[in-house]
C-alpha cells in the first residue's frame, strides 16, 4: 500500500517517488506512468507531473519530450563528490566531538539498532540507522542543521549505499561506526578524524565495483 492520502500534494508524491529511487525501488532506466502513479495515488495527473518535474530537478529523473520520464542512472560524479564534502566536514565534526566531550549515548543507540537491523537483513532500516548515527554526531558537535545541508547533497550517494549495502558486509561499516565512537568517547580527536576518514573512504572501493556489476545503473 502506498502511504500516499487523498489530502496528498505534488511535495508528497515527490517525497515517495523520491524515497522509492533511492531505495533502489524504482531502478535507473525505470519508465513513471503519469497515468498509473495518479490512480495509485488517487489523485489528478497535474499533480502527479509536478512531482515528476521536482525530481528531474533533483537529478534523479529525466523527463524525455514525446517519451516520458524515466529513473535516471547514478551520477557517479556526483557520488564522489558529496563523498569528499562529507569526509572534509564530518573530520571537522568529529575532532569538535572529541574536544567537548559530550553525551554520545543517541551514537550508542544507533549503532545497536544498526547491528540488530543487519541481523534481521533489513538495508532500509540499516541505513536509517546509518544516517541517524552521523547526525548524532553533528548534533553533539553542536551543529545539528550541518547534517541537513549534507543531506541535499548526498541523494545520488545514498543510491549507491542502497545498493552496496546488498552487497557488501555491512559489518564492516558497523566495525567502523565502533571505531569512531571509541575515539569521541575517549576524547582522541585525531583517532576520531581517522576513523571517520576510513570509514567514508570505504566507497571509494565499493563505487567502481558496483559500477563494473550494474553498467546500466550509472553515468559519468
Amino acid at each position: 500500500m502506498i502511504p500516499i492520502r487523498s489530502a496528498s500534494t505534488a511535495q508528497q508524491v515527490h517525497d515517495w517517488l523520491y524515497r522509492c529511487v533511492l531505495r533502489g525501488d524504482l531502478l535507473p532506466g525505470a519508465r513513471l506512468s503519469e497515468t498509473e502513479i495518479a490512480a495509485q495515488v488517487g489523485l489528478s495527473r497535474q499533480p502527479v507531473r509536478e512531482a515528476f518535474i521536482r525530481l528531474a530537478a533533483d537529478g534523479l529523473a529525466e523527463i524525455l519530450p514525446q517519451r516520458g520520464t524515466y529513473i535516471g542512472r547514478i551520477s557517479v560524479r556526483a557520488v564522489l563528490s558529496a563523498r569528499l564534502i562529507r569526509e572534509a566536514v564530518e573530520s571537522d565534526l568529529a575532532r569538535l566531538v572529541a574536544a567537548a566531550r559530550p553525551d554520545l549515548s543517541a551514537m550508542e543507540a544507533e549503532l545497536v539498532l544498526q547491528a540488530q537491523a543487519d541481523a534481521a537483513g533489513d538495508v532500509p532500516a540499516f541505513i536509517e540507522a546509518d544516517d541517524r548515527f552521523h547526525h548524532a554526531m553533528a548534533t553533539a558537535a553542536g551543529f545539528p542543521a550541518v547534517w541537513q545541508d549534507l543531506e541535499r547533497l548526498k541523494a545520488q550517494m545514498n543510491r549507491l549505499r542502497h545498493l552496496s549495502m546488498r552487497t557488501f558486509d555491512r559489518g564492516a561499516t558497523i566495525a567502523q561506526h565502533r571505531a569512531i565512537l571509541t575515539a569521541l568517547q575517549a576524547g582522541d580527536a585525531d583517532a576520531a578524524e581517522a576513523a571517520i576518514r576510513t570509514h567514508l573512504r570505504q566507497m571509494l572501493t565499493e563505487l567502481p565495483q558496483m559500477a563494473e556489476t550494474y553498467p546500466d545503473y550509472f553515468t559519468d
